[in-house]
Order: C-alpha cells, then structure tokens, then sequence
C-alpha cells in the first residue's frame, strides 16, 4: 500500500441504498445532492462520489439530473467528482453508465463483481413508509442479484478509460481483488490503483477488523505499493472503518450513503457532519487532511473542465 501522507476522505453523499423512510436528512433533490456535496467539501472532503435521485428519493440514472448536480458543486468548488457506475442493481448496464458517460469525471467507481447485494433488512426497521415504491424495491435485493460479470468490467474500464477516467475499485470480498489482478494483468486497470474496501454489506465480507486488515495484506501481495488503500464499513461501523483504515495509513470514506448514523441512536443531520467527525479522528492520529489537489497528485487524476 501507498501510506498516505495526506488522507483523502471521500463522501459519498446519497447513494441507492437507503430511502427517504429511515432519515429526513438523506438528501434527494437535485439541490439537496449539490448542497450537501457543497457543504461536505468545505467541511474537509476531497472526493465527493454521486449518485442522482428523483425528488421521491427514487434512484435515478438520466444523465441531465448528474450534470445539474455536478455543474452546482463544480461552481462552488474544486472537488473531485467520483460518479457512480453502480447505480442501483434495478437498473440496466446503459443506465448505470449514463451518468458516468455524460459527465466524463476524473474517477468513477467499479464494483469488481457479481454478488448478492443485500438491503432487504430494511424493511425490518421501518415502521412507516413515505413512498410505496420503497418497501418493493428492498425487498427485491433479498432475491435479485447485482450484476456486474467480467464483460460489464471490461466495458467500464474500455468506455470511461477513453476519456482519462480513472476508477475508484469497490470490492466487496477478497476475491474481488484477484478480479482486480486480472484487469491489471490485462492493462485495462492501471496503478496507481484506489481500492476502496467495503464492508459489512449482506452478501459481501463481514465487518470485522480481522477482515480489513486481511484485505490489505492481500492488496499488498498481488499490488505491492501501487495503490492506495481507502476503507467503509456500512452501517454503525463506519466510523470504525474509517479510523482503522486511517490508522493502517489509509483513506476513508464516510457519507449517507454509507451510514445515517453519526453515533449510537442519532442519526447524522448531513453528510458535513460525518465528514467533521472522521476529520477530527484523523486529525488526531496526527495525520494531515488532503485537499483535492493533494488527492489528484496521489491518485494521478486528469482534472476536468468545470460542467
């Protein structure tokens, strides 16, 4: 691994996973997106990963909803923008892209596999429901997979490495890195590589400690110093993960997409929020915080022209 001078934090604002349902505070709306992106990049984040949603809070893919998003935080802003290509396991191949393709970011993330994919819990914890799209679409990860096969990986890398892109690797099990291997030993994934570990979904690795220190001493054996090691744990661990990764000479990841919680029983009122906590617990490692120029020199990105 690539010991972090500086650690990046990188927020994922929104995300497909949680619904409007479990928090008030998740934003939804083209403004409440930009705003809360905004607002978690003066709050210290230098990577701000989106994902689009309809005002019902409704996953969305049309590329004009990105492009509203990212010309606001670009304006404000010189973050760098991370656009999803993960999308919602409801949506086509064309669809999870279509952001990615409008907006030509300077990283996107790629989940480096199939998996059963599982927020189907949910629906245990929620007592009333805002929208009645909600409860189907929770349940249906309990029986429909995410899809992302060796071709769909191969044609991310292929189409978005056209225009300079560069990824944010998501894996969700150890085996996801060997995938990784593969596409590094194939040229299509070029170091210096982010490895973002995620943990703690149904369906991919536990969020144990054992578990994350595994990942990064597998990383370590197939990449050896070409990447860089950024970690999430999904749920309560968050800010667990984060320090631990931040520890091991890390990155972290925080944001609502992640978790809604900022501590026991209370829930994070923004994605600023989050990025304050995370950001005092690096600091009090003694480590600096990395501004987005800090990011792009470590990640080796192409900065883009402002949407």
């Amino acid at each position: 691994m690539r010991r972090a001078e500086k650690v990046i934090i990188t927020t994922a604002v929104t995300g497909s996973v949680n619904i409007p349902s479990q928090s008030p505070h998740l934003p939804l709306t083209v403004d409440e997106v930009a705003n809360a992106a905004i607002e978690a990049v003066e709050a210290g984040s230098a990577i701000v990963h989106l994902h689009a949603r309809h005002p019902d809070g409704r996953p969305a893919f049309e590329p004009e909803l990105f492009s509203e998003i990212v010309g606001r935080v670009t304006a404000a802003t010189d973050a760098v923008i991370n656009i999803t290509t993960g999308g919602s396991s409801a949506m086509t191949m064309e669809e999870r892209l279509a952001g990615a393709l409008r907006i030509k970011p300077e990283i996107a993330s790629l989940n480096m596999g199939s998996m059963n994919f599982v927020y189907s819990g949910i629906a245990d914890k929620v007592t009333e429901w805002k929208h009645d799209w909600e409860k189907p679409y929770v349940l249906n990860t309990y029986s429909h997979p995410f899809i992302n096969s060796f071709d769909k990986i191969e044609h991310t890398l292929r189409t978005l490495g056209e225009f300079g892109t560069r990824f944010e690797y998501e894996c969700y099990d150890i085996g996801h890195l060997y995938s990784l291997a593969y596409f590094v030993n194939k040229g299509l994934a070029k170091p210096p590589l982010l490895i973002q570990g995620v943990f703690g979904i149904l369906g991919g690795i536990g969020a144990d400690h054992e578990n994350l220190e595994h990942m990064v001493r597998i990383a370590d054996k197939l990449f050896g110093d070409d990447y860089a090691f950024s970690a999430f744990a999904a749920g309560r661990d968050q800010m667990q993960f984060g320090t631990h990764s931040a520890w091991l000479g890390g990155h972290v990841r925080v944001g609502l997409e992640d978790s809604l919680w900022l501590g026991k029983g209370r829930l994070a009122k923004s994605n600023a929020e989050q990025v304050q906590k995370i950001r005092g617990v690096v600091e009090d490692l003694g480590k600096e915080i990395a501004t987005p120029a800090d990011a792009r020199a470590m990640l080796a990105l192409t900065p883009r022209s402002k949407a």
